[in-house]
């Protein structure tokens, strides 16, 4: 197979990936909002979008493959924190600690991530099929600066919000004695994570800004 095919075959496959994510995401904004309509509140809003959330963001793990395998140029190191950090939030955290499932923080960084995720997985799909609309880069590197932070601050929100629950539950901590002599303590592993965030979400945010200055001007045919 010669390496214009193998091109093409990736291209094709990655704009298949592309547009399923983006439906995905679609999917979750429009249950969101159809719930939020009947509702009329945020309550409740974890459970209507759960499934669409947790399979659509776990898919998202195959992008760290992406990145080794060289099908697309971004960082290995910096899309496997992002995509690590939020499955980690969806499952140990609001999957895990049913008592924050209708904190607002949830509903914060599910809105920031359905709206971020449908505006990159179009991006990304219009510029593998050279379509790219100026409108769609726009968005793609100008509305970060403000849904990427809402999108930390409601992951770490839900964070400090499920701390005191994992306290009282000893959830997922290991105490001794016990046959394998060792202790885990998964309440103080939070505290961690949320010092992570210190200094990688200003490189991840850094990074996105040089972005938008490099492309900002017009179209961008490559995925980032």
């Amino acid at each position: 197979m010669s390496k214009r095919q193998v091109s093409g075959l990736v291209t094709a496959y990655l704009v298949v990936y592309n547009v399923i994510l983006c439906a995905g995401w679609t999917a979750v904004g429009v249950m969101g909002v159809r719930h939020y309509m009947q509702a009329k509140s945020f309550i409740g809003m974890y459970d209507a979008v759960e499934l669409p959330l947790k399979l659509f963001q776990t898919a998202a793990m195959l992008e760290v493959v992406h990145c080794a395998l060289g099908l697309v140029s971004s960082s290995v190191v910096l899309t496997a924190f992002q995509v690590a950090s939020r499955v980690f939030l969806v499952w140990a955290i609001t999957h895990s600690v049913r008592e924050v499932q209708n904190d607002a923080s949830v509903t914060l960084y599910i809105t920031a991530w359905t709206l971020t995720e449908i505006i990159r997985y179009a991006f990304y799909t219009f510029g593998l099929l050279n379509r790219l609309p100026y409108v769609l880069t726009w968005c793609r590197y100008t509305l970060f600066i403000f849904l990427y932070p809402l999108g930390v601050c409601g992951e770490l929100l839900t964070v400090y919000a499920a701390i005191p629950y994992v306290k009282n539950s000893g959830l997922y901590s290991i105490s001794l004695p016990n046959d394998l002599n060792v202790s885990f303590d998964y309440y103080y592993i939070l505290f961690i994570i949320m010092l992570l965030y210190v200094p990688i979400f200003p490189r991840l945010y850094s990074h996105m800004i040089r972005q938008r200055r490099k492309v900002i001007g017009g179209g961008s045919k490559k995925q980032e």
